[in-house]
């Protein structure tokens, strides 16, 4: 059931459902964050391995003693800057969080979402919420109520509908590694706005075992479309000329008579526009029985990095 209703949902939670929740950086399956029974649920229904942890979300920066312990100056000097926001830290935990939202480590993902209509639901809650992406372990991230009802069908009653999301990329994520910050995971905030911070950021986003962060998996938000990335577009589509090709392009269409279908992310060349509409897009083009997706490398900058990240993760191995 897809639902505007908070009641709705905050009934279900408090009975250790799961439902999915609207962030303004992609849909959450959400369920309570103390509760071993809800947070197995999650892993279930995602069929997520036991090893990659769960993001906490709270509902204001003043709640992060609640979960975290031995927080750095620097950490709190983010919360104040970018939360309410797609900032994720990960923090040394309270004992309060279960190890399986963990994955056994003695550190917690943590965020406040920028959504109204969660923080809504977050203020009535007396627990935070575990909440991963709302789609089957490494598949496309879902953007809007409808990707997510698309893909549990009738395995997930109730879907919190927020309207489409505003970010549409998934939060950066920050460690501390000796109190310093590191970059765990590209996400809906530049690694420049973050530096603007931290100051120089050291970098550890890929991790196939033992993630120490959602999202550090070399393949994931994956098309079951095999996807190739690409700066010489023109080119990949002459080697696939047999085949029934798509088109994922930042700006400017590709005039070839050879390609089935074309996404473009931002006609106008808006780099945070391109980003928002990346997934539904992919979703788009992922039902279209396509042979080949071939998406172009967008410029290494600012949220560009995020989006090459996600198409790097994409591909077809």
């Amino acid at each position: 059931m897809i639902t505007t209703d908070i009641n709705i949902a905050k009934k279900a939670l408090n009975k250790d459902e799961i439902i999915a929740i609207p962030t303004e950086t992609v849909y959450g399956l959400g369920g309570n964050a103390f509760s071993e029974e809800a947070v197995k649920k999650i892993f279930a229904l995602k069929n997520r391995p036991f090893y990659n942890p769960l993001i906490v979300h709270i509902k204001g920066p003043e709640f992060l003693p609640l979960v975290a312990r031995d927080i750095p100056e620097i950490a709190m000097q983010m919360a104040k800057e970018f939360w309410p926001g797609p900032l994720t830290m990960v923090l040394k935990k309270q004992p309060i969080i279960p190890d399986l939202v963990t994955a056994g480590k003695e550190t917690v993902a943590i965020r406040v979402p920028n959504h109204p209509v969660t923080l809504r639901l977050l203020e009535q809650l007396d627990f935070p919420l575990a909440a991963p992406s709302a789609n089957p372990f490494g598949s496309i991230s879902p953007t809007s109520a409808a990707h997510v009802a698309n893909y549990f069908k009738d395995d997930l009653e109730i879907i919190l509908d927020g309207g489409p999301c505003e970010k549409g990329l998934e939060s950066t994520i920050i460690g501390f590694e000796n109190n310093q910050p590191i970059l765990y995971r590209l996400g809906s905030i530049s690694v420049e706005d973050i530096e603007r911070v931290t100051g120089k950021l050291p970098t550890k986003t890929k991790s196939d075992h033992e993630p120490m962060a959602p999202g550090m998996l070399s393949r994931h938000y994956a098309p079951s479309t095999a996807t190739y990335l690409t700066n010489d577009v023109k080119s990949l589509i002459q080697r696939y000329q047999d085949k029934k090709v798509g088109l994922l392009l930042f700006k400017d269409p590709v005039m070839d008579t050879g390609v089935q279908h074309q996404e473009i992310l931002s006609r106008s060349g808006n780099i945070n526009e391109a980003a928002k509409n990346l997934y539904a897009a992919m979703h788009r083009l992922d039902q279209l029985g396509l042979d080949v997706i071939i998406a172009e490398q967008f410029p290494e900058e600012g949220l560009g990095k995020t989006i090459n990240d996600r198409l790097q993760r994409a591909i077809k191995k």
